[in-house]
């Protein structure tokens, strides 16, 4: 496998329908909006389900969610204690930050994708700052989104007592937040001076690739219902060269998304009209989501 040669610009348009893509904690996990009213996914959010499609995939992890992890360590701590390969360039007369790092995006695939910090406490701990060839941007809706909120009651009856074991516990009122329809948008890129620092290769941006166009696969939850998030075009440019021909901001913006003349509120992925303005010497690979 060889180092990434070509600098590589992305976009991914998705739907969300009667789902919550990405709550936020400090207002009630509501969806999160800006102040425009549209919609967002932050990027932290999108790495997360990138890193779950590349476990489903069979690749090494080292952020791992609970509830997905495929190995016995319940902290990054564990798993990078574990690794013999990392361990023997983090203390003593072996310490190396460099030979650290090296190790670190050799053995986890989103080390070397997105980066990471190791600072563990400890005197002798080795401290490191690793950057990522991979930047994922907040997904924004075209549209100001309606957001539909239900009380709903959650019954728990897992404690009993001795006097009255068959008593019923109390039940507990409690909020659920949902999307109605909106169609976001998030871009990327991969820079190749990066891809050299850490080892992140071509064949890893294709299983990137491959993870973006499968984003919401065994994605399943109450808030995000099985067939309410979809991914629907996946825009991928590979530049000729390893500062490409034209920056990532130019080439973002030649993907131009418009409501249709005839519709007043989209409802709908086809309510959008999707276009892209031509660069020259710079093709667009289009993938179609699952």
């Amino acid at each position: 496998m060889s180092t990434l040669d070509r600098k590589i610009d992305f976009a991914v348009v998705l739907s969300v329908r009667n789902a919550n893509p990405n709550g936020d904690p400090l207002n009630g996990n509501r969806p999160r909006q800006n102040y425009d009213g549209l919609g967002e996914i932050s990027d932290v959010c999108i790495k997360r389900k990138i890193r779950n499609r590349l476990l489903d995939m069979g690749e090494s992890i080292l952020v791992q969610s609970d509830e997905k992890r495929t190995d016995a360590h319940r902290s990054i701590k564990d798993r990078v204690d574990a690794n013999e390969l990392v361990q023997e360039h983090a203390k003593g007369k072996k310490q190396n930050k460099e030979l650290y790092a090296d190790a670190a995006c050799q053995s986890w695939m989103d080390v070397r994708s997105f980066g990471q910090v190791f600072a563990f406490s400890g005197t002798d701990s080795v401290s490191v700052g690793i950057r990522g060839p991979v930047s994922i941007h907040t997904a924004v809706s075209k549209n100001r989104i309606d957001i539909t909120s239900m009380q709903i009651t959650k019954s728990v009856n897992s404690v009993t007592t001795a006097k009255d074991p068959d008593k019923k516990g109390s039940d507990t009122m409690g909020m659920k937040h949902r999307v109605d329809f909106g169609v976001y948008v998030f871009y990327g890129s991969i820079n190749t001076q990066l891809a050299e620092k850490t080892g992140f290769t071509y064949e890893d941006a294709e299983k990137i690739r491959e993870a973006l166009r499968t984003l919401f696969e065994n994605d399943t939850s109450s808030a995000r219902p099985d067939g309410s998030m979809e991914v629907h075009q996946l825009y991928w440019w590979e530049h000729n060269s390893k500062l490409g021909q034209y920056s990532s901001a130019k080439v973002h913006r030649s993907l131009q998304i418009a409501l249709k003349p005839d519709v007043l509120e989209p409802k709908s992925y086809d309510d959008y009209e999707y276009t892209i303005v031509p660069l020259e010497g710079l093709e667009v690979q289009q993938y179609e989501g699952l």
